[in-house]
């Protein structure tokens, strides 16, 4: 039997409260779906924009060995994206793998992971002990994540990192548009320099028959 662990809906819920009824009921069904341990969600769709300023594509060059993908310092349009949700076992963090296939590079692979935070927050590590809190409203039945600081957690201790000496503030909505399919658009705004990385696409749950070949795509990528 699989083991189940919590949802990122579960989470999204908790912290919402009474918000979260204003949600699309397509996105709450979405969200409500659990990943078993060895049983990943897979959604699969294309991004018509992947941008980043001068200073983006900087950061995303000087930070790529720490935290590879989390700012991918290429533009881009119309390349495919894979996204795996999953858990592990004995543990309650909710994982997310993108698989970015860019045209003419190798595909760059993002893994980051969310958990709730002692205060009842919601917290997504990027890698190398470095996340961010993020705020979350419901506006015309779509989500929106609004990150409120970035924090390295060293030895258990989160310390807050100037809004300055990061890529920016985070903005992210995730619009429905029917019950397949939902649309996501991402920006980070620098306090100073303004928008430094933008994405855009469409994705849609992938059908149970294809979970098996993109398990193997992602032997072979390892």
């Amino acid at each position: 039997m699989l083991e189940i662990t919590p949802s990122e809906g579960e989470l999204f819920r908790k912290i919402l409260g009474d918000e979260w009824k204003k949600l699309h009921m397509d996105i709450q069904a979405r969200f409500a779906k659990n990943p078993g341990v060895g049983a990943p969600l897979y959604y699969t769709g294309f991004l018509s924009e992947l941008s980043c300023s001068r200073l983006g594509k900087f950061l995303g060059l000087i930070t790529m060995p720490f935290i590879k993908g989390a700012l991918i310092p290429y533009s881009d349009k119309n390349f495919p994206v894979d996204i795996q949700v999953y858990s592990k076992e004995n543990c309650p963090f909710i994982f997310k793998q993108r698989i970015y296939r860019l045209r003419n590079r190798k595909p760059i692979q993002f893994t980051s992971y969310m958990r709730e935070s002692e205060k009842g927050e919601v917290l997504e590590y990027v890698g190398a002990g470095l996340g961010m809190k993020l705020v979350l409203h419901v506006h015309e039945g779509n989500l929106y994540f609004t990150s409120d600081g970035y924090f390295w957690d060293v030895f258990g201790f989160r310390i807050p990192l100037p809004g300055i000496l990061t890529p920016g503030k985070t903005f992210l909505c995730h619009r429905n548009d029917s019950p397949e399919q939902f649309n996501i658009r991402i920006e980070i705004k620098h306090c100073l320099f303004g928008t430094t990385f933008t994405q855009v696409g469409v994705f849609h749950e992938l059908p149970a028959k294809k979970i098996e070949e993109k398990a193997v795509e992602e032997m072979e990528l390892a």
